[in-house]
């Protein structure tokens, strides 16, 4: 075996030869805000879902898609979250996303749970270099204007705002996107439906994220008609 041939793999992962890496299939960050892009146009909002049960999990996500809401982020902050992530992504018309993903081991775990994209609330290089090669659309989170453009120098345009209200709202994301109109966003921290209109009325915002949608009194309460009703009020935002 000829060291550092197509051939040798004795160097270990860092020292590849292109003939592998080229069938190596790693999404870009291009990619990746393209994808995020196409899922956050399917609705004007995307609930943002603490869900702790995961046997109502597949009845939620069907009062959501049929009010109207079929993108749908499961955020990572219950011992349910993986298993809510798996039977949301068997119901038809949906997209299950991640959210709360922190670490590369969250990313791999989300993933393997059947997430087709994920949110963070900041960004980080391993997060994020996590998620291209694990072929997971992201929507990274950004606060600042130095953030957003660290992210948009990587090649990330579609970015999270968070948390929205705590930095500024609507004012301060239509101020961000007067010297940066290559970035779109969807603000979620704080976003309601009495603010959401505030936000989606922006041409830098392309979503907001809420979770007003599915209130833990009616996910409770097995409330599905109730659930759909909100989602459909939602859905009806102009943006």
């Amino acid at each position: 075996m000829v060291p550092g041939s197509a051939f040798d793999t004795s160097a270990g992962p860092d020292y590849l030869s292109p003939y592998f890496l080229a069938e190596r299939h790693i999404m870009t960050p291009i990619q990746s805000s393209a994808e995020a892009a196409r899922i956050c146009a399917l609705a004007p909002i995307v609930p943002v879902l603490v869900v702790e049960d995961a046997s109502s999990a597949a009845d939620l996500a069907q009062a959501l898609i049929k009010g109207g809401l079929p993108a749908l982020e499961v955020t990572l902050r219950t011992p349910a979250a993986l298993d809510v992530i798996r039977e949301m992504a068997q119901v038809e018309g949906g997209a299950v996303g991640a959210g709360t993903l922190l670490t590369p081991d969250d990313v791999a775990a989300a993933k393997d749970a059947g997430a087709t994209f994920g949110v963070s609330p900041g960004a980080t290089d391993k997060v994020l270099d996590a998620a291209n090669e694990a072929d997971l659309p992201m929507l990274p989170g950004a606060a600042t204007a130095s953030e957003v453009m660290l992210l948009l120098e990587k090649g990330y345009t579609i970015q999270k705002f968070f948390p929205a209200e705590a930095n500024g709202g609507a004012p301060a994301l239509k101020a961000i996107g007067a010297p940066i109109p290559q970035v779109q966003f969807c603000p979620t921290g704080g976003v309601s439906l009495a603010n959401a209109n505030s936000y989606l009325s922006l041409s830098n915002v392309v979503c907001a994220g809420g979770s007003w949608v599915a209130p833990k009194n009616l996910v409770n309460a097995q409330d599905w008609d109730g659930i759909t009703k909100l989602a459909a009020e939602a859905a009806a935002l102009k943006r």
